[in-house]
């Protein structure tokens, strides 16, 4: 990778690596420091890097890096002791959107990682595979899982509106 391929990645892809971040781990100023380790770490390689690949070494790079932190902070929730009534969402709101972003938050974050990763940024399922180091399947089995506890969390339709 070039210098000016290089910089080109960051002016294309540093948006959409934040966005990415911040959807992941609701917070901005870690979502910030992940995207500038990721950047950093591509420098470094640059030399190894093809800089038709930047995008996708993006990606798994502050995807490996944001499971670094959480590593680190102890943060992992086990999906298992999740309590049945956070599963459903009682309460009556109108804002379709701020009801998902939560229900996205309480997903496991394997789960919340690939499901943003196809639904937000618009990765193939081997795309996510390669960034996530997960065969296909198993990215379609997490985005299932994440989907069904969508639905689930969100209920009908009478108890959002």
């Amino acid at each position: 990778m070039t210098t000016e391929e290089y910089n080109q990645s960051v002016d294309e892809y540093s948006d959409a690596v934040y966005r990415f971040m911040l959807k992941n781990t609701q917070n901005e100023e870690l979502a910030k420091d992940i995207v500038q380790e990721s950047f950093t770490k591509m420098w470094i390689k640059r030399k190894e890097i093809d800089g038709k690949k930047a995008r996708s070494y993006l990606f798994s790079t502050a995807y490996h890096q944001m499971i670094d932190v959480y590593r680190k902070e102890n943060r992992k929730d086990d999906f298992e002791t999740v309590q049945e009534q956070n599963y459903a969402h009682d309460d009556q709101y109108s804002d379709l959107s701020e009801v998902l972003s939560e229900a996205v938050k309480k997903l496991p974050e394997i789960q919340r990682s690939v499901l943003m990763l196809r639904d937000y940024e618009g990765y193939s399922y081997q795309e996510i595979g390669e960034i996530t180091k997960l065969n296909e399947s198993q990215v379609k089995v997490y985005i299932y899982r994440a989907r069904l506890y969508l639905k689930k969390y969100i209920g009908a339709m009478e108890n959002v509106i």
